[in-house]
């Protein structure tokens, strides 16, 4: 360098250590866990989403249901949480799943359980499933709480309208005044797969009812944005997912399926991924259909693709955030690898396109509740090093837009001074000199590499 940029880098690094020197009572660690209750940071939805990594479902355990639960069981949120096979779930357990390396864990729950009159969700019930969103969030993960088929009461409501939106009002409002004050590492899936009803349309049979059940879909959405919206501490601002129709990709990118009207903006939309089903849902030969033991001809590929590709162009490229809130296939009857290379090949499919992936899982599938661990470590490695080839190398890239410039540096700048929040992802790639936090030094680096 010249005399002249060696004044300019000793006024840029003096600043940037004054910055420092401002920060230092309160320098913030990159890899400090999140706080179940804090205020929602200033981040988009879409931040939020690239943030949530890759996931996995806690799944056939707080969504199991039926009356011979009831029956015979004895009468504890355990008796549910084991019904579908599922050990008594435990903290060790919860963070397994953070220490295999998954960002998001994804929590179906079937809120009828030990439902009061009135439709009031037991307190047992509902500070079971507390329990484990704690455990989550007190080891970085991030949750989605849904809820989910529920003993399948939502297939009444195109002739039950009044008492099922009723009961699903009822449903929001405890659950969102029980997790106002929670912060965003808390989402909220308005439902499962059962927003979209053949008693109304038959997507193989024309056109008859199509409006209606879309209409249908689109006003129970827009009631739980509401519900959400209207009640207290962070919910006003709390990202939210939208269940799409029938959580199928062609069907929620109709152009009928229409998001809610959000004040706040903070909606993504979620859809699932079992294509083909004769590979990701059989595990023998139906009546609707041939099982297949293997998956990754060309045009499974090309199909993958296809179907990611309409998500993005159709969602992701307008916006609006999307997660695969499940993709999945059984293990019997099938070939290994291909079981392997479906799930990290939809994984990657979904996260090079800026979509969450949240595998389907359940007792004894792919991760070890026994043991905490995944079963398959290869394909642990496989899922993990999808996510490793999606990150930026482009330390300093602090508003993640895919280059470093000034308008970085004054992002940075803002995010010491306490004006402006970071994403975990945004505040690992300012830790520009590689010491595990984010203060004035980093300012410093950045601003140098910005005038080399």
């Amino acid at each position: 360098m010249d005399r002249k940029e060696i004044i300019m880098m000793k006024k840029i690094i003096a600043g940037a250590m004054a910055a420092g020197i401002l920060w230092c009572s309160c320098t913030a660690s990159v890899s400090a866990l999140p706080q179940k209750q804090s205020s929602m940071r200033d981040i988009t939805t879409a931040q939020l989403v690239k943030d949530m990594g890759i996931g996995i479902n806690l799944g056939n355990t707080y969504e199991s249901c039926g009356d011979w639960i009831a029956q015979w069981g004895d009468g504890t949120p355990e008796s549910y949480e084991t019904a579908w096979g599922s050990p008594v779930i435990t903290q060790q357990m919860i963070q397994g799943y953070a220490d295999a390396g998954f960002d998001t864990l994804r929590v179906p729950v079937a809120w009828s359980n030990m439902m009061e009159d009135n439709y009031t969700i037991s307190d047992k019930y509902l500070s079971a499933v507390q329990e484990v969103v704690d455990w989550a969030i007190d080891c970085g993960l991030y949750v989605i709480l849904n809820l989910h088929y529920d003993g399948g009461w939502l297939a009444n409501f195109p002739t039950d309208k009044e008492n099922c939106m009723e009961k699903y009002k009822r449903i929001w409002t405890q659950v969102s005044d029980a997790f106002a004050d929670y912060s965003d590492y808390l989402v909220f899936e308005s439902q499962n797969e059962e927003l979209g009803w053949e008693s109304l349309w038959n997507r193989w049979g024309g056109t008859e009812g199509k409006t209606n059940s879309y209409d249908l879909v689109n006003e129970i959405n827009q009631t739980f944005v509401d519900i959400i919206r209207s009640s207290g501490g962070n919910n006003p601002q709390r990202h939210l997912l939208i269940s799409g129709y029938n959580t199928d990709v062609e069907l929620t990118c109709d152009s009928l399926f229409q998001m809610p009207n959000d004040p706040a903006g903070r909606c993504a939309v979620s859809v699932h991924y079992y294509t083909p089903s004769g590979f990701a849902i059989l595990e023998e030969d139906a009546s609707w259909g041939k099982m297949r033991s293997t998956w990754g001809t060309d045009d499974d590929y090309a199909e993958l693709n296809r179907n990611m590709d309409l998500m993005k162009t159709t969602y992701v490229d307008k916006g609006i955030p999307v997660i695969i809130g499940e993709y999945g296939c059984p293990k019997k009857n099938k070939e290994e690898e291909s079981v392997r290379r479906f799930l990290s090949s939809v994984c990657e499919a979904a996260y090079s396109r800026d979509m969450c992936p949240v595998m389907w899982d359940v007792t004894d599938l792919h991760y070890n509740r026994s043991s905490c661990k995944m079963f398959d470590d290869t394909l642990m490695q496989q899922l993990l090093a999808v996510k490793q080839s999606g990150e930026t190398t482009l330390t300093g890239d602090c508003n993640e837009d895919g280059i470093v410039s000034v308008a970085d540096a004054v992002l940075l700048q803002q995010y010491l001074l306490d004006s402006k929040s970071l994403s975990e992802t945004a505040a690992t790639l300012a830790n520009c000199n590689g010491d595990g936090s984010v203060n004035g030094l980093d300012l410093a680096v950045l601003r140098q590499k910005l005038t080399a």
